[in-house]
């Protein structure tokens, strides 16, 4: 919140130098450095271990953000944690989405998740803000649920 840098809590999903390995697969791979622009992750991201794999799959990973929302530093919703090597590629959106703390979950993670581009979650993210309502809280909350125990939106 207001531009604040701060220590986000996550189970260890991606090998050791993930960004060096990063940086050697965009500079040797056209298609990858294509998706990783678009997206900002990969499909098919060789970085992640197998047990990352299933933390990811079931949204484990991000069990430790609650020592986050603890702290004050989050909140149960609200638009994603991005990270400060993102800064440049938001514009002007940083000055909108760093008006209120980051969420566990969010408008663009039940919306569409994997499948949204970076730019299309910076607009997510900014429609959630302009938008905010209790009861938009309670209908992210709720889908939330359904996909953490069944896998799948409603």
């Amino acid at each position: 919140k207001q531009g604040k840098i701060f220590r986000l809590y996550k189970f260890r999903t991606m090998k050791n130098d993930a960004e060096t390995k990063l940086d050697q697969l965009l500079s040797n791979d056209e298609n990858a450095k294509l998706e990783y622009q678009k997206y900002h992750k990969l499909r098919n991201d060789p970085r992640i271990t197998r047990v990352g794999k299933l933390l990811r799959k079931a949204s484990l990973d991000e069990l430790p953000q609650f020592i986050n929302v603890l702290r004050g530093e989050m909140s149960w919703v609200g638009p994603r944690a991005y990270l400060p090597s993102e800064l440049p590629m938001m514009k002007d959106y940083d000055q909108i989405i760093h008006r209120v703390k980051p969420g566990i979950t969010g408008w663009w993670q039940v919306m569409g998740r994997h499948k949204i581009s970076f730019v299309d979650r910076l607009r997510m993210d900014e429609y959630y803000i302009s938008n905010f309502s209790i009861l938009m809280d309670l209908y992210i909350l709720f889908k939330t649920f359904f996909f953490f125990f069944f896998g799948h939106g409603v």
